[in-house]
């Protein structure tokens, strides 16, 4: 058993920690609002993230950002994407040099186009860093319903470790030494998410829905290949698994925050229905300049870019993208 914290209490940091405490870990929970934390300690819920849903009682919760460091060096990050920066800036001097960082984040920073642990390195220094990812959509995984996931690290032995500290019956947990296509995929995938919910939104159907995903596939793993990385990570949990899931559910907020798009045309209404972060909104531009960077053509993901920023319609975006030339079908080619 290890002692754990976990910092960030919404949806997505409460579901790791009951994940980590069926484990059989010693979890410490830390969140900004004292509203939540007071509630998960009190009552054992989070109703503002996960409704009626009681947590294990032996998650322990707090808004003291000391106690959360000292309880242990293994550390996890359930903390939005485009706010890692500042907020590794503001815990500096709280991080040990032989700590365990664990990245459940999935993004690219709009600023620089790092990749979450890039930033992590950029900000802190050295460290072992691992991250965990796939197909796990939180409202499913909280009921404990079966799942899987990759633990990557630039070692095998970190990536073994945190398979083993996450590992429980319902949550099977592979391991991978690919941290950067593990992460590009697992970023891209918001992208292409959103993509298919715009389809929806426009009223087409599985055809549509399955060219864009798997053409958007076809883009990650061409991506991979031109920054070095496994192509067929793509193929794994990480890349198809959460394409998959994220792709598929009305519990994904890119694919939910896309219908709205495709149906009503306007970021604003979108915005205004789906109020939580929709991270292929983000991601998107810094998806196409990494893209770019590396002389990739990704149609599908420029679509979306396109469309977030509000320079094309979903209907003259999805014209561009069906008059582009066809070759032949290769996978990293």
């Amino acid at each position: 058993m290890s002692k754990v914290t976990v910092f960030g209490a919404g949806a997505w940091g409460s579901t790791m920690a009951q994940v980590l405490c069926d484990a059989g870990n010693d979890v410490l929970l830390w969140g900004r609002s004292q509203q939540v934390i007071d509630e998960i300690n009190s009552s054992h819920t989070n109703t503002k993230y996960l409704g009626s849903h009681v947590l294990p009682s032996a998650i322990a919760a707090t808004t003291d950002l000391a106690s959360a460091f000292e309880f242990t060096d293994i550390y996890v990050l359930a903390i939005p994407a485009q706010q890692l920066r500042t907020t590794l800036q503001e815990w500096k001097g709280n991080f040990s040099s032989d700590c365990t960082i664990v990245s459940t984040l999935k993004g690219i920073e709009i600023s620089s186009q790092m990749r979450m642990t890039e930033v992590i390195t950029d900000v802190l220094g050295p460290h072992k860093i691992a991250i965990i990812t796939g197909p796990n959509l939180a409202d499913e995984l909280v009921l404990r319903q079966p799942a899987g996931a990759v633990a990557a690290s630039s070692t095998l032995e970190l990536a073994e470790f945190v398979r083993d500290v996450f590992r429980t019956p319902y949550y099977r947990v592979y391991t991978s030494i690919d941290v950067m296509g593990c992460e590009l995929a697992g970023a891209i995938k918001s992208v292409i998410a959103l993509a298919v919910g715009i389809s929806i939104g426009m009223g087409f159907g599985e055809n549509t829905q399955a060219m864009l995903i798997t053409r958007g596939l076809n883009e990650v793993a061409r991506l991979c290949a031109a920054h070095g990385s496994d192509p067929l990570s793509a193929a794994g949990l990480a890349g198809m698994g959460d394409l998959v899931a994220s792709c598929g559910s009305p519990l994904s907020r890119n694919r939910t925050f896309g219908e709205v798009l495709g149906r009503s045309g306007s970021m604003a209404k979108a915005r205004e229905q789906v109020a939580k972060t929709v991270e292929g909104v983000a991601s998107a531009q810094a998806v196409v300049e990494i893209a770019h960077r590396v002389g990739v053509e990704v149609p599908v993901i420029e679509a979306v870019a396109e469309i977030v920023s509000e320079q094309l319609s979903p209907a003259d975006a999805l014209q561009k993208l069906m008059e582009i030339t066809t070759k032949g079908e290769n996978f990293i080619r």
